[in-house]
């Protein structure tokens, strides 16, 4: 009995070792999943999402009187504003700019205007007491001339010594009345210009109250046309609220835009920017309104850059016009931008994730009677699917997973690995050719390795 037991204890042990076994070797096997090389359609998208604004607008900015010269005025903040979005008609009142500034400048300029007035009188009184002084002086040596021209006629019957002497003593008083003479035109052409100085800074002190006398009926900002109101930003990035300054650097207050023609102003990444050109297609939707539908084009690309905020990234600004007018369409809605950057009718196409890369080539498993390495030249990609150029053909089987023991597995198609190094340095030679530097040497042969090691994706 004991024995009958021990056998059936072992049996039972050698089962379940069996199909343990059984069991773990099928779950060491990994399971190739395949899919197969169609013909078909396949349009190369990139999604975005932009913000609406109307293509063209009219601005509405600080009056041109805060620019003039003598005002002095370089900074006003806004008192009043009417309420953004706001549908106006021309002429109708937008905005207040503060006038507690506009009448502290004025009552320091009226202040200066009276400095300057009296200065003037003074630069007058000063003139004349002058010029009143030199013109006695002039006259007494014009009149030192004419005594000394006497005394020299009279000694006319003197002896020569005598006759000498007063020649010399006309000759001394004609000099200084000739040095009189200059001396009172320089004094009166100084005096002249102390006047016209003083003149002229109480001319340019009027001018700077009429000035500002003129800005004071300009600070109510009134529509220059109908419109719906949208704020601008300041300087530094904020919309234009009560409080906020503008000056004829940053003269912008508010903007009427067209809405008859509206885009979307959207960022690329430095990925795909490359795809975008001006006048493909775009799908575009409103978050707003998501079961709205609309057509465009790209009518913008940048060629500069800009960092994304927080990120070493940089983006691309990408204008896209909006076809036709619909009245829902405000300005700051957010858009849903699908842009067609290509698009093909009958192109061999494989799903992206089959794609394996490495830093020389592209390659995908193919499995024949076996799986090999194939090295492709591959197209334009959208979200799912790859166009494949050369290295493979329809119907071929490619497997998504990669194989056991990768590095181990034949590697075929250097033809085209070939082609594309050659591609590639012709490319080279000709942006070398174009920068006027010698062209770049052909790197004869390229190794080929059946089983090399491939560092995988």
């Amino acid at each position: 009995m004991k024995r009958k037991s021990v056998f059936i204890i072992s049996g039972a042990a050698i089962v379940l070792f069996l199909i343990f076994y059984l069991n773990r070797s099928k779950s060491s096997e990994i399971e190739v999943v395949t899919c197969k090389v169609v013909k078909g359609p396949i349009e190369i998208k990139v999604h975005t999402s932009g913000q609406l604004e109307a293509e063209k607008s009219v601005n509405i900015v600080v009056p041109a009187e805060l620019a003039g010269r003598n005002v002095g005025i370089y900074e006003i903040k806004i008192s009043d504003l009417l309420e953004e979005g706001s549908v106006v008609d021309s002429g109708q009142f937008i905005a207040t700019l503060d006038h507690k500034v506009i009448e502290e400048v004025l009552t320091k300029a009226r202040e200066d205007m009276e400095l300057s007035l009296v200065a003037l009188q003074d630069a007058k009184m000063d003139s004349n007491l002058t010029l009143s002084n030199f013109r006695d002086q002039l006259i007494n040596s014009t009149s030192d001339v004419e005594e000394k021209k006497i005394i020299v006629a009279e000694s006319a019957y003197e002896s020569p010594s005598v006759i000498k002497k007063a020649e010399m003593d006309l000759e001394k008083v004609r000099r200084k009345l000739e040095q009189d003479k200059k001396g009172f035109q320089l004094k009166e052409r100084q005096a002249k210009s102390k006047v016209d100085r003083a003149s002229l800074d109480l001319q340019q002190k009027n001018q700077k109250i009429d000035e500002l006398l003129k800005l004071s009926d300009a600070l109510t900002i009134k529509a220059p046309k109908q419109g719906m109101v949208i704020y601008a930003k300041d300087r530094m990035g904020t919309k234009i609220q009560v409080g906020s300054s503008v000056s004829t650097w940053n003269p912008i207050i508010a903007t009427l835009p067209d809405m008859t023609r509206m885009i979307s102003k959207t960022y690329v990444n430095e990925i795909d920017i490359s795809k975008i050109k001006n006048g493909q297609k775009v799908k575009l939707s409103i978050d707003a309104f998501p079961e709205k539908e609309l057509k465009g084009e790209v009518i913008s690309v940048a060629n500069i850059g800009q960092p994304m905020p927080k990120s070493d990234a940089k983006v691309f600004e990408v204008k896209i016009r909006v076809f036709g007018f619909d009245p829902l369409l405000k300005p700051a809605m957010t858009t849903s931008n699908t842009i067609v950057t290509g698009s093909y009718t009958d192109r061999l196409i494989i799903p992206s994730d089959a794609v394996y890369a490495n830093d020389t080539l592209k390659y995908v498993y193919l499995r024949k009677k076996g799986i090999v390495r194939q090295i492709v030249d591959l197209g334009s990609e959208n979200e799912n699917y790859t166009v494949v150029n050369k290295g493979l053909a329809e119907g071929d089987e490619v497997v998504y997973n990669e194989p056991e023991k990768p590095d181990e597995i034949e590697t075929t198609g250097w033809e085209i690995y070939k082609e594309q190094k050659v591609k590639i340095e012709n490319e080279k030679r000709k942006l070398l050719e174009s920068a006027n530097k010698e062209p770049l040497v052909s790197q004869s042969g390229v190794g080929e390795a059946g089983s090399g090691n491939l560092p995988v994706k």
